[in-house]
């Protein structure tokens, strides 16, 4: 029955090839197995220690804890050492006021100070942007940005936190170095946040500042009490009456000017309705000649109304250049 299959199907009832011999493995001759009744003799006896020894013996997990806390403990001296050097006030790449500086974390290291200024320009004019780097010239993921005004500053800390930046979800806070007391950055055991708070399970997961009523868990290991270097707060920069005025000024020239193109628009609104209106009552009355007369008297009225709204105007502008005038010459006086 087979003999009359394809080659190609009876390909498949072919038998397979035998399976190759193989020498077996030499093992070598090995020792036999011994007790461990002549290595007693090297270890003590626990029924002859005191109870005192049995008390200051070690288990494995004791051990484990006490090397932990050995290098626990190296780690925070060195921290100290560096704690004794640190000085925030000392820093010549430092902005030059602190009230008016906000640090931008959590940077993609794609992110250029050019863009930084471009997304942080819409709260406020910038004074100084600064990309901090590494000895290599890389950047660490964090920028400090100097506002020229501390409401500019204000605005971007509570608008800027959360913004996406080049696909990264950045955290904005205020400068703390030389605005706080006791403040310590993340490497010398201080700084905010709960990213690396311990596992997963307390870890922080969404982006943003901390929330202000959340606890920090319990750690296994307090960290001992360091020689701090209390540094009193830069003190606040009293804005100047030069800088109240420039304030001032701007505010004043830029209302006016909004109003005046608002009002600007709505004229020119108005016109057009009253040519279109104008032109539909001619197309209308042109085939009775008695509707002249009224479209005369009513143009003449739209006239009127049109002078007295831009005396009163006028009047307006005039009164609002005369109280400009006095508080210049108040602000003159002082």
């Amino acid at each position: 029955m087979t003999a009359h299959l394809p080659p190609n199907l009876l390909s498949l009832f072919q038998p397979r090839p035998p399976i190759p011999y193989v020498a077996p493995i030499e093992r070598s001759n090995l020792p036999a197995y011994t007790g461990v009744s002549q290595f007693l003799s090297a270890f003590q006896d626990p029924r002859l220690l005191s109870d005192e020894d049995q008390k200051n013996m070690e288990t494995p997990k004791q051990k484990k804890e006490r090397a932990m806390k050995t290098k626990f403990l190296a780690h925070y001296k060195e921290i100290e050492e560096l704690l004794g050097q640190w000085d925030p006030r000392q820093d010549a790449n430092a902005t030059e006021d602190a009230y008016k500086t906000v640090i931008v974390a959590r940077l993609s290291r794609d992110t250029s100070e050019h863009k930084l200024r471009k997304e942080f320009d819409i709260y406020g004019p910038i004074k100084s942007c600064r990309l901090v780097t590494d000895k290599q010239g890389k950047p660490r993921g964090y920028a400090f940005i100097e506002f020229e005004s501390e409401r500019s500053m204000r605005k971007a800390y509570d608008q800027g936190d959360g913004r996406k930046i080049d696909g990264r979800r950045v955290v904005v806070d205020v400068e703390r170095g030389r605005t706080t007391k006791h403040w310590r950055p993340r490497r010398l055991g201080g700084g905010l946040g709960y990213t690396r708070a311990g596992g997963s399970d307390v870890n922080q997961k969404f982006s943003g500042r901390e929330p202000a009523d959340r606890v920090r868990p319990e750690q296994p290991m307090m960290m001992p009490a360091l020689v701090r270097r209390d540094f009193e707060p830069v003190p606040r920069k009293e804005p100047s009456r030069e800088d109240d005025r420039s304030a001032k000024r701007r505010s004043r020239s830029r209302s006016p000017r909004k109003e005046v193109k608002a009002r600007s628009r709505s004229r020119s609104r108005e016109r057009k309705d009253r040519e279109r209106k104008d032109r539909e009552r001619a197309a209308a009355g042109s085939s009775s000649g008695s509707g002249g007369r009224e479209r005369e008297r009513e143009r003449s009225d739209r006239d009127r109304e049109r002078e007295r709204g831009s005396d009163r105007d006028r009047e307006r502008e005039r009164e609002r250049g005369g109280d400009r005038d006095r508080e210049r010459e108040r602000e003159r006086r002082k």
